[in-house]
């Protein structure tokens, strides 16, 4: 069989945002973490101030170097025969002492027209001569500052940028772990609370990975990208700030002014890839989603799977799928990859045609270094920007989908003066209602009305598609009318406190849905301070105790991934015991014995006939032998009710229900 081609469909609710729409939200995540957030940008920002002690030791170190080495070749180039008649007009002493002083004072001249130590070296050096520490020879010699440099400075700084870069990390990270944590749960509330419209109209395969990967996003939002905002452009700020120090003092503006038309062109990568890297990072998300849809969906249905034999077609089809998402996010890789080494080879062609330039003008190395050495620095900052680029489009596409699923709102509303009812006392009834599904062309319920009193069974039988269940959900107030009203003792259900109505009304669906859990907690669920004798007495009057018993395990048995341990009559049992320890004054069964043997559904039948006696109960029946006691039937065809009565009267009239008695031989 041919894998269809796939295709991603983007889902009723999906939409755009702009930047500032997107990361203004964010700040909704962080703002709880605030204080942790603010002692990590402040530890990036100080991280840059570390490097003004590195940048302010180069040139004093080169110039030194520089002095050094010209006194030398000074002192070598002094011919003895010129040193003799001084050295004999004077004692030998003399002589070594007058040589010694005139050598010092040109080499100070020399430090004092060259060196610009920064103002805490001599503050240092003070310090160091108390201490018994010589920082500099007599001669002026590097030995003693190089190893201040070496020793002291360099090391204590490195100390400081680790702690701070340190809390820098450590406190964004953590900040962006908690705000991660944080939106999961608002995603998880938010989509539990709507409809069941939402959930009849999207993919839940590609919801669940919105949920739970796209998040993340939000972690490198405040760890990777606010740190990276709060140190890269500090220390550029830093090195540049340094820059125009170094060139207003050393009178090159010319340089400066050079730099500064250079500078701008490490952007051009980055905003011509920016938008590229966004486009397949949502490709990517997407198509990422499909991939956890298409795990959920062969999961949930692996029993057909196995039945039809289709295990191969489902592999076809998943590797198409997970090809599908491979080739997106390979197209943005090889995007996002181009950034670095691009804005590196810009840098290197920058540098070189700066060298070029200072050789062309005759600029000594101690000039040029000191320059260099903050643009070498800032390379690595500027680099991370331009990947901060690609991070900041890439948690678009993840916040776009993020924000549009908390955006959507189809849950059920509840008015703000919702009235609290604790008790049901007289009748439910429907007036004149009408329903239509969102996407239908016609009403699923065209204008029903009837009455349940309470204490009374009301049953609705029809054919397929007839609005069976929607007036069930319309009852129980899973959908609003869209014509109409449904009222409990003359109260609009629109008007009663959604969580009191879930108390008052229990359903047994036709589906027996379990939790992968114990049966003793998939009985307790809806009511958790029920006793374990409570449990086993809803399971008895289910007639569910005995084969729970029979397993080795009992209550303690875990039922397995929508109880697909257990066979589909006692999983409609243990549904039924649920109901009867919840102990709801209004009881919906829709065809609640449908999944049941013959002899099960005698059983389960009694035990339900003992439960209904004062309760009011609202059944869908498939089989029409069990609601043959009704007090009211109500016949539909086409979301009409077009006959009510009793079973008698209804079969004595020879109309639809006759004929779908005579279908099942009921009569």
């Amino acid at each position: 069989m041919a894998v269809a081609k796939i295709e991603y469909k983007r889902e009723f609710f999906d939409r755009d945002y702009t930047l500032k729409e997107a990361y203004g939200r964010v700040w909704k995540y962080a703002r709880k973490y605030r204080l942790r957030l603010a002692v990590g940008v402040i530890c990036g920002m100080a991280t840059a101030g570390t490097l003004v002690p590195l940048f302010q030791i180069v040139q004093p170190a080169l110039q030194h170097v520089e002095s050094h080495d010209a006194g030398i070749v000074r002192e070598e180039a002094v011919p003895a025969v010129e040193a003799a008649p001084e050295a004999a007009a004077k004692p030998e002493v003399d002589a070594g002492n007058a040589h010694k002083k005139v050598k010092k004072n040109s080499f100070e001249k020399q430090i004092e027209k060259n060196s610009k130590l920064p103002s805490w070296y001599p503050k240092v050096e003070k310090f160091a001569a108390k201490c018994g520490i010589t920082i500099q020879t007599e001669t002026g010699g590097m030995a003693g500052a190089l190893l201040l440099i070496v020793l002291v400075v360099i090391p204590v700084v490195a100390l400081v940028r680790l702690v701070l870069m340190y809390l820098n990390h450590y406190c964004l990270s953590w900040s962006g772990a908690h705000a991660v944590a944080d939106i999961r749960q608002e995603l998880f509330d938010h989509v539990e609370r709507q409809g069941l419209e939402f959930f009849g109209r999207v993919d839940v395969g590609q919801v669940m990975t919105r949920m739970a990967a796209d998040p993340q996003q939000i972690q490198i939002i405040l760890s990777t990208v606010l740190s990276e905002v709060a140190m890269a452009p500090f220390e550029i700020f830093v090195a540049i700030g340094f820059i125009i120090w170094f060139a207003v003092t050393n009178h090159m503006l010319p340089t400066l002014c050079l730099i500064f038309i250079g500078f701008p062109l490490f952007v051009i990568p980055v905003q011509a890839l920016g938008k590229r890297v966004k486009k397949w990072a949502r490709r990517s998300m997407e198509r990422s989603s499909m991939v956890g849809s298409k795990i959920i969906e062969v999961m949930t249905c692996i029993k057909i799977v196995k039945s039809y034999n289709t295990e191969d077609l489902e592999t076809r089809r998943y590797a198409s799928t997970n090809n599908y998402f491979l080739k997106s996010m390979m197209r943005g890789l090889r995007i996002s990859l181009m950034v670095g080494p691009t804005v590196e080879t810009v840098g290197i062609f920058l540098i070189c045609g700066f060298l070029v330039w200072c050789f062309a003008v005759d600029i000594k190395i101690s000039d040029v270094v000191p320059m260099l050495a903050p643009l070498l620095i800032i390379y690595k900052p500027i680099k991370q920007l331009s990947k901060l680029q690609m991070q900041i489009e890439t948690s678009m596409a993840a916040l776009n989908r993020i924000y549009s699923l908390l955006d959507v709102h189809l849950e059920l509303p509840e008015k703000p003066d919702a009235v609290s009812k604790k008790t049901f006392d007289g009748k439910m009834a429907f007036e004149n209602v009408s329903f239509r599904y969102g996407t239908a062309e016609a009403d699923a319920v065209s204008h029903a009305s009837f009455e349940i009193p309470r204490g009374k069974i009301v049953a609705v039988v029809g054919g397929t598609g007839s609005g069976k269940s929607t007036l069930s959900n319309l009852l129980a107030r899973f959908f609003d009318p869209t014509e109409g009203r449904v009222t409990m003792d003359g109260v609009d259900l629109r008007d009663i406190r959604i969580s009191d109505l879930r108390t008052l009304v229990g359903a047994v669906a036709q589906e027996s849905i379990l939790f992968n859990d114990t049966i003793e907690e998939n009985i307790r669920y809806g009511t958790p301070n029920a006793t374990y004798d409570e449990v086993v007495a809803a399971a008895k009057l289910a007639n569910a105790h005995d084969f729970i018993m029979a397993q080795p395990e009992g209550y303690k048995r875990v039922v397995g991934e929508k109880g697909f341990a257990l066979s589909g009559g006692e999983r409609q049992r243990i549904c039924i015991a649920r109901a009867i320890l919840r102990n709801p004054p209004i009881l919906v069964l829709d065809e609640a014995t449908s999944a049941l043997d013959t002899v099960t559904e005698r059983i389960v039948q009694d035990a339900l006939t003992k439960l209904m006696e004062s309760r009011t109960t609202f059944a869908i029946a498939h089989r029409l032998s069990t609601i043959r006691n009704a007090d009211l039937i109500l016949v539909m065809d086409h979301g009409e009710i077009v006959e009510r009565g009793t079973h008698d009267e209804l079969y004595a009239k020879g109309g639809v229900y006759r004929r779908l008695c005579d279908m099942q031989k009921t009569t």
